[in-house]
C-alpha cells in the first residue's frame, strides 16, 4: 500500500465507524467525543496526502478531463 493512501483509508474508516455510530443510537458521549475530534484526523490527512511524494508527469492541459478521447 502507498504511504499517502494510508491515511485516506484510515480517515474513511472513522467516518464509516461515526455514521454507523450515529445509525445505531450509540452512546451520545461516543459520538460527541469523535465528532469534536474529527478535525484532527481530516487535517492529518490533507497533510499527508499534499506532502506526499508523488511526482505527476502530466499537465492540467493534457489531462484535465480523463474521459476524452480523441
Amino acid at each position: 500500500m502507498k504511504n499517502y493512501l494510508f491515511p485516506v483509508y484510515l480517515v474513511t474508516a472513522f467516518l464509516i465507524v461515526y455514521v454507523t455510530a450515529i445509525q445505531a443510537s450509540l452512546s451520545t458521549a461516543l459520538i460527541l467525543f469523535m465528532f469534536s475530534i474529527s478535525p484532527i484526523p481530516i487535517l492529518w490527512m490533507v497533510y499527508r496526502v499534499l506532502t506526499a511524494d508523488v511526482e505527476v508527469t502530466s499537465t492540467f492541459e493534457e489531462k484535465w478531463y480523463e474521459d476524452y478521447t480523441d
